[in-house]
């Protein structure tokens, strides 16, 4: 199914592990991680931008073991911990809408034409945007939610967030291809991602209050962060700039499983299977989806209870924790191809069917 996929031009790479208690059941390699300026054949060592995946697996699973801890309040006022929110439009939102994406925060803007430039300026000037509904009325993923979320922990913590995730979650994980901004040295063995801004190029300009903007990245993005946001805020941010292959992606996957996790306690682990979203138009839990949500990328083969994730770049994680399962399915469909990008939702849909029905069959 991959394959036919490869080869209708959905994606140049697929690289995927199923995998069950811990264990890699099934995994394989397909197609070109590179295939302009160069060729290079995608591995199980392939390093991808898993893009929005950094949500669940570096900014989420930092906060729940922050909130582990008790040094974060999930029902706390966000202005608690981030004075800028200290507004009469921003008071109510609590770290628990920042996770679950009811916060009433736009989905995105272009913060490095907003800021002027001005990296220390971001967290202000996302205060400062209107929200788009009341906290609490409705689910609208959002990329401002988490970058704000990685500021708080930034402050939090008194620690940047690219030191912060390898101390508290690489480092003890044992973990050597999972980074933000990989090394220069490191390109070849990372898959590559758009020519270009013309995605993000293409919104801005659709935006008629922006300002024209000179600063677009040309050529290949090639082995540093796709986002432009993230890119920005110097490759690392609450919402983007993870980059790991796929079994390390998996040892990430696995902190999220009560029976599994190194990092957290099963009473902790059940917050991601937890529905805080209850009649809502998503079905959210702490940090990730439920694949109760209706038209998620799970599929019909996952139960409702089952949680995931996905990446602009074309990068997926969802995890069955209660039969302890992972599927991963890490791919690159921003590059070598023009736009508009395939959405591969069904791919995932069916991914997880063929990979269901594999493992009841064995």
């Amino acid at each position: 199914m991959l394959r036919s996929r490869i080869d209708a031009g959905d994606f140049p790479s697929a690289v995927y592990i199923v995998a069950e208690h811990g264990r890699v059941i099934l995994s394989d390699a397909l197609g070109n991680a590179v295939r302009e300026p160069e060729s290079h054949n995608a591995s199980l060592e392939t390093i991808y931008d898993l893009a929005s995946l950094t949500k669940p697996l570096v900014t989420g699973l930092l906060c729940a073991r922050l909130v582990q801890s008790g040094a974060l309040s999930l029902d706390s006022s966000v202005a608690d911990y981030l004075v800028e929110f200290d507004r009469p439009d921003k008071q109510l939102i609590t770290v628990r809408q920042l996770l679950t994406h009811t916060s009433g925060l736009p989905a995105w803007r272009a913060l490095y034409i907003l800021t002027h430039g001005e990296k220390d300026g971001t967290i202000g000037t996302i205060a400062r945007e209107p929200l788009v509904y009341k906290p609490g009325e409705r689910v609208v993923y959002s990329d401002l939610g988490f970058i704000v979320l990685g500021f708080l922990l930034q402050r939090l913590t008194e620690t940047e967030l690219d030191r912060l995730a390898p101390r508290d979650i690489f480092e003890p994980l044992h973990l050597r291809r999972t980074f933000f901004s990989p090394n220069r040295a490191m390109q070849t063995e990372i898959a590559a991602c758009e020519s270009g801004n013309a995605y993000e190029r293409e919104m801005c300009e659709r935006d008629i209050e922006l300002p024209t903007y000179g600063g677009w990245r040309p050529g290949v993005i090639w082995g540093e962060v796709h986002d432009g946001n993230a890119h920005f805020l110097g490759g690392a941010g609450g919402h983007a700039g993870l980059f790991s292959t796929v079994g390390e992606t998996l040892r990430l996957a696995n902190q999220f499983v009560g029976g599994l996790s190194e990092l957290l306690s099963r009473e902790t682990c059940e917050l991601f299977r937890q529905n805080m979203t209850a009649n809502l138009n998503e079905a959210r839990s702490f940090a990730w989806q439920l694949a109760a949500t209706k038209d998620s990328t799970a599929g019909r083969s996952l139960p409702p209870a089952a949680f995931g994730h996905t990446g602009f770049t074309g990068t997926s994680c969802w995890i069955d924790a209660e039969a302890e399962r992972a599927y991963i399915l890490l791919t690159n469909r921003t590059h070598a191809r023009a736009l508009p990008f395939a959405n591969i939702n069904q791919v995932r849909r069916e991914f997880h069917s063929l990979a269901a029905e594999a493992l009841k069959g064995m």
